[in-house]
Formats: C-alpha cells, structure tokens, sequence
C-alpha cells in the first residue's frame, strides 16, 4: 500500500495530538502502517537542543518532514502534529513529499488559551514566555490546505469523520464501499459457482 503523510498545523491547544492519535487508531483499525510525530516528543528526541527562534522552529519542522518523506515513501502513514507556524516551510515539504494532506486545526486563540494544556498560555500572559505562536509571534494560516477542521465548533468525533471522509475522496485511503461491494461480489459469485449456477 502506498505511504503519505498527514500534516496537522494549528495553535497550540487548537486539538491536533488529540485528533492525530484518534487518526492513529482509525488507520490502525484499517490494517495501516502508521506513524506519528508528535512536536513535544520531537522536541525531546529528536531536535533537543533547538530553541524557539524562527530559524530554530524551521529546523525543527525541517526535521520532521524529513522523516515524513522517508516513512511515506516506505509505505507508511506519516502523521506529523506539529504547530509549524510558517507557512513556507510547509509549503516547501508539500513540495517533496508526493502525497502530502495537510489538515489545518482551526480553533479561537480565546478557546486555546482556555483548554492551554500545557499551561504555556497562562506563562506567556504573565509575562514567563516570549515570543509564543499566536500571541508575541505570528502564526500564519495555511491556504492551499486539504481541509479545515474547525475545533472549537465541532466535537473531536466529528472532525475525526470529516478528516476520514476527505482522505477517501481524495483518493489517500480506499472508498470502503466500493471496497466492501467488491469483496462481497466475489463471495457471491464464488458461491454461484460452487452451487453449478454459473
């Protein structure tokens, strides 16, 4: 089966681990290899020592879609849940990687910094942290995205099926029903067979 790479963008406390764990599931549920990059973790193993300047957070998300590109061009789901705030260097990775679904995580930045499960909102406006994304440092809203899935109005269920739907309809995962028509036709068809009918 072929590899892609699902790339989740949005502020902190917008839902993408959360929704890129339900994905995890969902895929794994499906018989698909999947692998998922979530940023916290990346951070501790992967880009240790980065910090938060822009130069630093490109490197960071250059890192990751690296990765992406190497696990997607061996047959496997990529699932990268990564703030990645520029949108350049998306860009650059929908670029490299041939199949490449990125998913925006839209949600109020009032909404973030209420859930603010890291507690980082809380730190920023006391003044502990600067240069946070969505407050002291941009965050720049993807454009040519493949879907939006607007976290603060919809349960994560819901936007978990939207993500799932459009997957299908662009052809990144089988239609099951034409799948399932399929399979059943043939078990039919075996069954006429065994029974003389055709």
């Amino acid at each position: 089966m072929d590899g892609f790479t699902i790339w989740f963008t949005g502020l902190s406390g917008s839902g993408k681990t959360t929704l890129a764990h339900m994905l995890v599931d969902e895929l794994k549920d499906m018989g698909r290899k999947v692998e998922l990059l979530d940023g916290d973790v990346i951070r501790t193993n992967l880009s240790k020592g980065l910090g938060f300047s822009k130069e630093d957070r490109d490197e960071n998300i250059r890192r990751v879609g690296f990765v992406c590109e190497l696990l997607s061009r061996n047959g496997i789901i990529a699932i990268a849940a990564c703030i990645s705030p520029y949108k350049d260097i998306r860009d650059s990775h929908r670029g490299k990687i041939d199949r490449f679904f990125e998913v925006f995580t839209k949600c109020s930045i009032e909404e973030c910094i209420k859930r603010d499960p890291k507690g980082n909102y809380k730190k920023v406006l006391s003044g502990e942290i600067k240069n946070y994304t969505g407050i002291d440092d941009p965050y720049e809203e993807p454009s040519d995205h493949e879907i939006t899935v607007e976290t603060d109005k919809e349960s994560p269920e819901e936007s978990l099926r939207k993500i799932i739907n459009k997957l299908k309809e662009l052809k990144f995962l089988p239609d099951c029903r034409s799948h399932c028509d399929k399979e059943e036709e043939k078990i039919i068809k075996d069954r006429l067979k065994s029974l003389g009918y055709l």
